[in-house]
């Protein structure tokens, strides 16, 4: 929870508050703690507020960078965060960079940063990665999947890892059945309430032009975001029937009722690691099995494979269509979320979509 905000900062601005905090004076770890408390529930780039696990974790890591400046930087007095710049940003990149972080790592902590320079008054503090050295094709996230990241694509049959999690752990195997039929994620499945959480169609406030099924099931995923999963097919609704046969109550969710989420999500972790569903051993995560029923998803509507998975010449309007679709079920706000899983849309379809949306001059052949 967040904590209050202290008696004396009654009626002061946040810069009010920091002025009091004089540069060469104070420890900059107070500064930071000052900055953290005043700014951390805030997005990087948009008006909204972050997770408490952002949170938690962006932190963590700006509490461990000053802290770095010194000891592994080679500084020999940490930095007001106030006046932090780009020879320390460069040296901890290159502190990161001997110690071999994951490319993924390091953008996180990137954009850790850029937060810390937004709350300074700073946007433009930290560069992109090529300004420190770092390759642009490793470290820039890609929007689009440039691989099939599902289980079938990777060898891995779902009914065989069932049959063997099931004999260890009913649950975490009926969580597996969730997260392959209706593309949750891992948390999602396992505080899924499969007698609460499934509402007939009336009780969903869809408009009723939009109905797919008699039943749906609520999700609130990343963000809080709800989103609302039609049970269309006999594999959905056998899922959630074997999910209220093991659950102890009608208001159950399916982790272990003895144990806490973070130990729940463990333990399903450790039962895939267990059979071998490991990306080292396997080459496939739990997420795979999302990243499968989205492929699966987009091919029954647009007709064709999706690009990632070698699929090319879908009409543009049924791509567009199908890709929505992808991105309502996955819970994303946005339609170019789906080629995260998908891939990206050809050229041709990308040409279709612009000139639906601003008529047929605006993008004339070249």
């Amino acid at each position: 929870m967040d904590r209050p905000r202290p008696h004396a900062w009654a009626g002061k601005s946040p810069q009010e508050i920091l002025d009091r905090l004089r540069p060469g004076h104070a420890d900059p770890l107070r500064v930071l703690d000052t900055l953290i408390e005043l700014f951390n529930t805030r997005h990087t780039a948009r008006e909204k507020t972050v997770s408490h696990k952002t949170r938690a974790e962006r932190a963590r890591f700006l509490r461990r960078f000053f802290l770095d400046l010194q000891r592994k930087a080679g500084f020999h007095t940490m930095p007001d965060p106030r006046n932090l710049g780009q020879k320390h940003l460069h040296a901890m990149v290159q502190v990161w960079q001997r110690e071999r972080l994951a490319p993924a790592t390091i953008q996180t902590y990137l954009s850790f940063l850029r937060g810390l320079a937004s709350w300074l008054g700073k946007p433009g503090l930290v560069r992109p990665p090529a300004r420190y050295g770092l390759s642009l094709e490793e470290y820039e996230r890609h929007e689009h999947a440039l691989r099939d990241k599902s289980w079938g694509a990777h060898g891995v049959d779902v009914e065989t890892v069932f049959a063997q999690v099931a004999q260890f752990d009913a649950r975490i195997a009926a969580s597996i059945r969730l997260m392959d039929a209706l593309a949750l994620r891992r948390k999602e499945s396992v505080m899924f309430r499969p007698f609460e959480h499934v509402m007939p169609f009336e009780q969903t406030g869809l408009p009723l032009e939009s109905r797919k099924a008699d039943e749906y099931v609520w999700i609130k995923g990343k963000g809080g975001r709800v989103r609302w999963v039609p049970l269309e097919t006999d594999g959905q609704r056998s899922a959630v029937a074997l999910a209220r046969s093991l659950a102890t109550s009608r208001d159950a969710h399916m982790g272990d009722p003895a144990l806490k989420l973070k130990r729940n999500l463990r333990r399903l972790d450790y039962a895939l690691e267990k059979f071998g569903i490991t990306k080292r051993q396997a080459g496939v995560t739990a997420h795979g099995l999302r990243h499968g029923n989205l492929n699966n998803l987009y091919e029954s509507l647009s007709g064709a494979p999706s690009p990632v998975r070698g699929g090319s010449g879908v009409d543009a309007n049924a791509d567009r269509a199908a890709r929505l679709a992808v991105s309502e079920r996955a819970g994303h706000a946005r339609q170019r979320a789906a080629g995260a899983y998908l891939g990206p849309a050809s050229p041709r379809q990308s040409a279709g979509r612009r000139q639906s949306a601003d008529g047929p001059e605006a993008n004339p052949p070249a």
